[in-house]
């Protein structure tokens, strides 16, 4: 791993940046189109979205301001819950492309299993895929019998599978069986909400001379999960991004790994009502 251009491979052959921005409760307007401008510039070529995060129209005016040529993006996006479904997932990507102004996305997501709903989407993704409009699809927030129910009766294979993933919830279950299908794990609130007062890492960013959020950002890179961290200052998307001149130990490495506690930051993907 060399840089901000490292890409991984995923299973249709499309290539993906390892590390990329997240804009979740960034906020429409200046502070996304700002954010979105500073990241770009500072070398990050993968942003992800949502349409639950009401902010594609600015992601998709940073990216024209910035000048940047399409092919050198990857753009993410996710359909809603409350779109999801055959024909309304098909509706919301359309609408979700017209907001962020692109011809085509790079990676659609299912946002979270609906019950009930969730195999349909599916198969709405797989026809946005098929027609050529996205070049991967994926999922996210999706545990093991989740995409157990989308193997009975679909035929692709989800590129990735989005999830909560940092020091305190490893998720090795789910990442175990991801990898064994060839689904790349991308991590959402790597950096735990910004609780990263945690002895260990502190120990670990005086040992390494650096912050602990590099120290996370690096674990999550060596162990072969995508993640996409979150700032709207500029010196902090520059210094998230400054992890590729040191290696952390397989010994510490696996000091991280046994911080788990199973502890969300977030919602239970098997227990969520929205």
């Amino acid at each position: 791993m060399t840089g901000l251009q490292d890409t991984v491979t995923l299973n249709n052959g499309v290539k993906m940046p390892r590390l990329g921005f997240g804009v979740f409760k960034v906020k429409e307007g200046e502070e996304v189109v700002d954010a979105v401008k500073a990241a770009l510039a500072a070398g990050y070529r993968a942003i992800d979205t949502a349409a639950a995060y009401r902010n594609e129209e600015g992601v998709g005016q940073a990216i024209r301001e910035s000048g940047i040529p399409r092919e050198e993006l990857f753009i993410t996006t996710k359909v809603w819950n409350s779109d999801q479904g055959y024909e309304s997932t098909l509706e919301a990507y359309e609408s979700s492309r017209r907001k962020l102004g692109l011809d085509y996305l790079d990676l659609y997501l299912v946002h979270w299993p609906v019950k009930g709903k969730y195999k349909d989407t599916w198969r709405a993704l797989e026809k946005l895929y098929s027609d050529g409009v996205v070049r991967a699809i994926g999922v996210s927030n999706f545990q093991t019998h989740h995409l157990d129910d989308i193997f009975e009766d679909n035929t692709i294979v989800p590129a990735v599978n989005q999830i909560e993933y940092h020091p305190l919830l490893t998720q090795e279950k789910v990442k175990s069986y991801c990898e064994a299908k060839g689904i790349h794990i991308t991590a959402w609130s790597p950096l735990m909400q910004g609780n990263l007062d945690l002895p260990l890492l502190q120990e670990l960013a005086a040992k390494y001379s650096k912050s602990p959020a590099q120290i996370v950002i690096r674990w999550d890179l060596q162990k072969g999960v995508l993640t996409i961290p979150k700032s709207i200052t500029p010196a902090r998307i520059q210094e998230n991004a400054d992890v590729y001149d040191f290696e952390l130990s397989a010994e510490d490495v696996a000091a991280i790994d046994a911080l788990n506690q199973d502890r969300r930051f977030g919602s239970d993907p098997d227990n969520f009502n929205f």
